[in-house]
């Protein structure tokens, strides 16, 4: 069996590790971090996330359109799914994500760990996801890359 692939990508919110499976569908894409054991160097894999991803940093992209594959149990599944609908420029509360999924509120710390669990940063866009209060809480990427995206994205002032 092949290995699957990373490249390392520079950008406004620093090195991301992208990562793909052998037939080269993005797998996840995080904060540089050490390379999962097993994977080759390959950047082709990667130019159109490369392309989309300059796009979205350069305020000419709204929504992301690569074929990835992440496994999740069913419940991160819903969670991730709902949250690809997310709007650029919007945010919504952990509690109504969870409604839009049909889970009961007292779901939402649920729903956090299926939003920290998230091996898509930026195009999955948990950076859209805000505390019940308005508060920025938790981003896998450090508060100071979901600030940077979000004010990007125009949801708050730069």
């Amino acid at each position: 069996m092949t290995a699957g692939s990373y490249t390392h990508l520079d950008t406004p919110l620093g090195r991301l590790l992208l990562t793909a499976d052998p037939d080269g569908t993005l797998t996840s894409l995080h904060c540089a971090r050490d390379v999962p054991a097993g994977l080759r160097e390959d950047p082709e894999p990667f130019a159109e996330a490369r392309e989309q991803l300059d796009a979205y940093f350069a305020g000419e992209l709204r929504a992301f359109r690569l074929p990835s594959r992440a496994p999740g149990t069913e419940f991160r599944r819903r969670v991730w799914a709902a949250l690809d609908e997310v709007p650029y420029g919007t945010t919504l509360t952990y509690g109504e994500l969870a409604a839009s999924i049909g889970a009961p509120r007292a779901a939402v710390r649920a729903v956090g760990g299926a939003l920290g669990a998230n091996p898509l940063l930026i195009v999955r866009p948990c950076h859209r996801v805000i505390g019940a209060d308005g508060c920025l809480t938790g981003y896998a990427g450090g508060l100071d890359r979901k600030i940077h995206l979000l004010t990007l994205e125009g949801a708050l002032d730069g």
